[in-house]
């Protein structure tokens, strides 16, 4: 661990500082959309909800266009995968989803994203799976599997984890990360400890790496491909932190990825114009924030809607964290947990 005591903090008025005029234009336009969608919410009118936001929608679609490095699942893809993209937003969205099926459907979202990120391209390269199965008559059976060469693009990631609600989505990335190197490549991963101050208002916002809490090296960094799993982009605050710290120490990411379930587009317009390199990768787009910095109409806090809610007397530390997650977790993970375990009590 760096021992470093320090806190780094990051206001909300350093991060409008990197949108273009044509960038707060295109926000207000949706604002004033949301507002007026606001007012079919009560009493409810489903059919002008319905027309309003396919209006936000592809008036998102029209801005993302213009941004090449805000990659929107249900903006890129084809058609076809639109209804699953919607299926598992909706699912995660209702208040009615209890903690596994939350799980289940964070899962799949960050598979989907993946796909996304880094197999959705046609490539002639090819590895083969050699797969021995528990058939052994008349002798040891054997299979093989096609898929896609992908080693050029991951051999050099590094699984970067602003921790609590990033945890199991960096956790699933790693994960497949793992499933389609050739050789089993289980990413490094660091530890970054981040906070908003939810206390304050989305103008005033405020953002704290508490660097005593985090577990990293600079020199596994440096020139490496970091990738970040949150499942909420709202404010893009904690990753341009995290990410300016690192940079002011030296550090020199090859490329930086950002997988969001849920981002909005402040988010990911503020993310993509502060960082170098950089691209949004998100399953589903929101257009708006709320005077908290919450994604509207969003899905609430993704964090506790994985982990269960720490008390405020008692915080869960990130081993008793994994430890919460069961052993089904533990096992399907195991190489994961693994590299965590030695990141944090290899550095402490």
């Amino acid at each position: 661990m760096e021992s470093l005591q320090e806190k780094i903090v990051l206001k909300a008025e350093d991060l409008d500082g990197y949108l273009t005029k044509e960038d707060q234009k295109d926000l207000t336009g949706l604002e004033n959309m949301y507002k007026e969608t606001l007012k079919h919410f009560d009493p409810v009118n489903k059919d002008s909800i319905v027309k309003s936001f396919d209006e936000m929608g592809h008036k998102m679609q029209d801005i993302c266009a213009k941004h090449p490095n805000i990659k929107v699942y249900s903006f890129v893809t084809e058609e076809g995968a639109h209804a699953e993209a919607s299926r598992v937003i909706s699912k995660l969205r209702d208040k009615k989803t209890d903690h596994a099926e939350f799980m289940y459907y964070s899962q799949r979202a960050y598979e989907m994203l993946f796909r996304l990120a880094y197999t959705d391209e046609h490539s002639d390269k090819k590895n083969h799976i050699i797969v021995k199965t528990p058939v052994t008559s008349p002798v040891q059976n054997y299979a093989v599997h096609k898929i896609p060469d992908i080693d050029d693009k991951i051999r050099n990631s590094v699984m970067c984890v602003m921790l609590r609600g990033a945890l199991l989505p960096s956790m699933i990335m790693s994960k497949e990360i793992e499933e389609y190197s050739s050789d089993d490549y289980v990413t490094p991963f660091a530890l970054f400890k981040i906070n908003r101050d939810d206390s304050r208002q989305e103008t005033d916002m405020q953002y704290i790496l508490n660097l005593k809490k985090s577990y990293f090296n600079f020199e596994d960094l440096d020139g490496k491909d970091l990738i970040f799993a949150d499942p909420m982009n709202a404010t893009g605050g904690s990753l341009v932190t995290v990410v300016k710290y690192l940079q002011a120490q030296g550090v020199k990411p090859k490329s930086i990825k950002f997988f969001n379930v849920i981002s909005a587009l402040k988010g990911s317009l503020r993310v993509t114009r502060a960082l170098e390199n950089c691209t949004c990768y998100t399953l589903w787009m929101d257009p708006v924030l709320n005077s908290k910095a919450y994604i509207m109409p969003g899905l609430g806090d993704a964090g506790d809607r994985l982990n269960g809610q720490d008390s405020s007397e008692t915080p869960r530390n990130i081993i008793q964290l994994i430890a919460d997650y069961g052993s089904n977790i533990a096992g399907l993970y195991r190489s994961q947990l693994r590299k965590i375990e030695q990141t944090v009590l290899g550095t402490m």
